[in-house]
């Protein structure tokens, strides 16, 4: 049963009022940069002048793909999604290590691994499938397990909703799911593959001329049912992605404030604003990846990311960076002093 997403635009009525109040601050006008422009952002999504931001999380959905199993478009075996997921429930990575710093709670999302966890480890078991099919021979997902995993995503945001979070980041995790991206990429955005495959994950020179090969005969297959965004996504994409398209549009719909990782979550957001464009009003991008075709999926979301530091690791980590500046730029405009409260001059005109 496909989701249904009902998002109200982020209206503008109170924009001069929130201008008044970042300009009024004891500073010059601008000074801030970028966080002024997310302070206005924040406090539209939320329609008022005084923002807050309450227990963000970051939720990193794990899936796996059937074509990495081929060895064609990953230099890392397919059973590393699983022992990454596992690294996750023992603390071992860095989206933990980053969480734990930053006060962000963090959710492991079983969305299609190719292994059966045990009940006991703490992760959200949703899983779709054991991966998806092989897309060389047949689309990766039917219908009805794309939109179930729609729906999971859907769900799932709606209970971290519940427990008043209202700001929460995405990422992923599943071996071979830049090939993934890099084809939904190419779908929407009408760009040649080859200009859209990075190494992704640790190839070579040799192993990325394969990928790419690979990866234009996976497009010419499965071109001419890119009919939709749902079609693209069940046909070249994972479960992890569907799941944060759900996740993504039923964010949105709560008025949560969106927090976009890398290069493999920005496809799955491309996907969501095919479906309902007005989510982007409620997103922030975290970073721009190190990976091949990132700052063109930004550029074509009109998208100014947050942070630049060459990562391209995936698991949320840019996200989990990203969300203490949205906490500063909520800090300054609830607590810094205006110009008439802290007694200083403005500047004369």
């Amino acid at each position: 049963m496909r989701p249904n997403f009902s998002i109200t635009p982020v209206a503008a009525e109170m924009r001069p009022a929130i201008e008044n109040k970042i300009n009024n601050k004891t500073k010059p006008i601008g000074s801030l940069g970028r966080l002024e422009e997310i302070a206005l952002q924040i406090c539209q999504i939320q329609q008022t002048v005084n923002p807050v931001i309450e227990k963000p999380h970051i939720v990193v959905f794990a899936g796996d793909h059937g074509i990495a199993a081929t060895g064609l478009v990953n230099p890392y075996p397919q059973e590393v999604t699983a022992q990454m997921v596992l690294n996750f429930t023992r603390g071992g990575a860095a989206i933990n290590v980053f969480c734990k710093q930053n006060n962000i709670d963090l959710i492991v999302v079983d969305a299609g691994v190719n292994i059966d966890f045990e009940k006991s480890l703490p992760i959200l078991h949703a899983k779709i499938a054991k991966g998806t099919k092989n897309y060389l021979n047949q689309p990766a997902m039917t219908l009805e397990e794309c939109e179930r995993a729609m729906v999971s995503g859907k769900e799932l945001i709606e209970k971290i909703s519940k427990t008043k979070c209202n700001c929460i980041g995405f990422g992923e995790m599943g071996i071979g799911n830049t090939s993934s991206a890099s084809l939904i990429m190419s779908a929407i955005l009408k760009v040649e593959v080859k200009n859209c495959v990075g190494k992704g994950t640790g190839s070579n020179v040799e192993q990325l001329k394969l990928k790419i090969e690979t990866l234009e005969k996976v497009f010419q297959k499965h071109v001419q049912n890119f009919t939709s965004p749902i079609e693209i996504l069940r046909h070249v994409g994972g479960f992890e992605l569907a799941m944060m398209v759900g996740g993504f549009l039923s964010a949105a719909s709560l008025k949560m404030i969106i927090v976009v990782d890398g290069f493999i979550a920005t496809a799955a957001f491309l996907i969501a604003t095919q479906i309902n464009n007005q989510v982007a009003d409620y997103a922030v991008f975290a970073h721009c990846s190190n990976e091949q075709g990132h700052r063109a999926m930004l550029d074509y979301l009109k998208a100014e990311p947050l942070l630049s530091l060459g990562m391209r690791l995936g698991e949320g980590t840019g996200a989990a960076l990203a969300i203490p500046l949205l906490q500063s730029s909520v800090a300054f405009i609830n607590e810094m002093a205006s110009f008439e409260s802290a007694g200083v001059s403005e500047k004369k005109n």
